[in-house]
C-alpha cells in the first residue's frame, strides 16, 4: 500500500532524513514516533507530495508520488500538523469545497459530509464559522476534510492535538473503525495512545528509522535485559561484594537511598532472567535486610526515549548517577589496577 526506500532530504548542510525505508500494509495503523527535529513531518510531507525529496522514493497504492503526483494523491487523505482551514467559511461549506476538490460525485457529496461531520463529532457545529470554533473543533474538521472522499490511504500528523480525553477517545474508536477499508499512518507524542491504538509502530530519530514492530514486539525487544530496583539495610561496599559473586547480572547502579543506613541498587540481568528469589536469600543470609525489591516494566515511553537518547543525553544521564554501572569483569580489571598501583 505505502512503500518508502532510501527516502532523503537536505536542507542545505542539515540532513533532515536520511535513508530512511519502510512499508505499510493495507488495512493496517502505522504509529509514527520521534522527537521534535526527528524528520516524522518532512517524511510525511514527502509521502503527500508536499515537498520534494533529495533522493529516494514513496509509492502509494503503486503510484510514485515525484512522477505520478496526480494519481498518487487521488489514493491520499491528510491531515498536516496544522490543519488547511479556512477560517472565514462555515464548516459545512468548508468540508463541501473539500469534497468538490477531491472530486467526490455532486450527488453524494452532501450525504458523504453529514455522514463524516457525525463520525467525527462535528454535526453541531456544521453552520458555525470555523474562526469562533476551538482548536479541538478545528482539528475534528481538519480529520474530517482527510476523510473526505473515502481515500485508501489515510496520513495524519499529530491527529490528537489540542483535543481533551473524550474526544481521543472518539477519535481512536474512529480510527479503529476506518482501519481495515483503509490504511491509516499517523504521527503522535502521546505514547499511551498510539499503544493503544496501532497495530505496528516506526521509532524514528535523527532522520533514520531505529526500531519497527508490533507494540508487543518493541516490549520483548526491551526486555532483553531484565530490570530490577532493590532497597536493602547496610553498607555500599558489602553491597558490591554480594552482587559481585552472584551470576548472570550484567551490571548494576547505585542510586541515592530515602532511607538510612541503607542502599539502594539497580541491577541489570541478562537475557531477562527474574533473580529476586536469589537476590532475597543472598542479603538476608547476609544480614542485609531488604526493604524492597521490584523488577522494572518498561512501557513504550521507556522504549521510545531508550531508542532516541541522543550520545550527549546518555552522557548527561550517567554523570547524574551516584555511581556508574559496574559489570564483574570491570570489578575485577579496576581491583587489578589498584593492585598494581599499590
Amino acid at each position: 500500500m505505502i512503500k518508502v526506500e532510501n527516502l532523503g532530504k537536505k536542507y542545505g548542510n542539515h540532513v533532515a532524513v536520511e535513508q530512511l525505508s519502510f512499508t505499510v500494509k493495507e488495512g493496517q495503523i502505522y504509529g509514527f514516533l520521534g522527537p521534535n527535529g526527528a524528520g516524522k513531518t518532512t517524511t510525511m510531507n514527502i509521502m503527500t507530495g508536499y515537498q520534494a525529496a533529495t533522493e529516494g522514493t514513496v509509492e502509494i497504492c503503486g503510484y510514485d508520488i515525484l512522477t505520478q503526483p496526480e494519481e498518487a494523491k487521488k489514493h491520499i487523505g491528510y491531515l498536516p500538523e496544522v490543519p488547511p482551514l479556512y477560517l472565514d467559511m462555515t464548516v459545512s461549506e468548508y468540508l463541501l469545497f473539500v469534497a468538490e476538490l477531491k472530486k467526490v460525485p455532486k450527488q453524494e457529496r452532501k450525504e458523504q459530509i453529514r455522514e463524516i461531520m457525525r463520525m467525527v463529532g462535528i454535526s453541531d457545529v456544521e453552520n458555525r464559522l470555523i474562526k469562533n470554533l476551538s482548536k479541538g473543533y478545528r482539528q475534528r474538521i481538519g480529520l474530517a476534510q482527510a476523510i473526505t472522499g473515502y481515500p485508501e490511504v489515510i496520513i495524519l500528523d499529530e491527529p490528537m492535538a489540542g483535543l481533551d480525553p473524550r474526544q481521543i477517545l472518539e477519535i481512536r474508536t474512529l480510527l479503529g473503525k476506518l482501519a481495515g477499508n483503509h490504511t491509516i499512518l499517523l504521527s503522535s507524542h502521546i505514547l499511551s495512545e498510539v499503544s493503544t491504538i496501532c497495530d505496528h509502530i516506526m521509532i524514528i530519530a535523527n532522520g533514520r528509522l531505529v526500531a519497527s514492530d508490533s507494540p508487543e514486539g518493541l516490549q520483548k525487544l526491551m526486555e532483553k535485559t531484565a530490570e530490577i530496583e532493590m532497597t536493602v539495610s547496610g553498607s555500599r561496599e558489602k553491597a558490591e561484594e554480594l552482587l559481585d559473586e552472584m551470576e548472570h547480572i550484567q551490571s548494576y547502579t547505585f542510586e541515592k537511598a530515602a532511607e538510612e543506613n541503607s542502599v539502594k541498587v539497580r541491577i541489570f540481568t541478562e537475557d531477562s532472567m527474574d533473580i529476586r528469589s536469589e537476590l532475597s536469600v543472598a542479603f538476608t543470609g547476609h544480614n542485609m535486610p531488604v526493604l524492597s525489591m521490584n523488577r522494572v516494566e518498561k512501557s513504550l515511553e521507556d522504549i521510545f526515549l531508550q531508542l532516541t537518547e541522543t550520545p550527549t543525553q546518555k552522557a548527561e544521564e550517567q554523570g547524574e548517577a551516584e555511581a556508574p554501572a559496574h559489570s564483574e569483569q570491570e570489578r575485577k580489571e579496576e581491583a587489578g589496577e589498584d593492585d598494581c598501583n599499590l
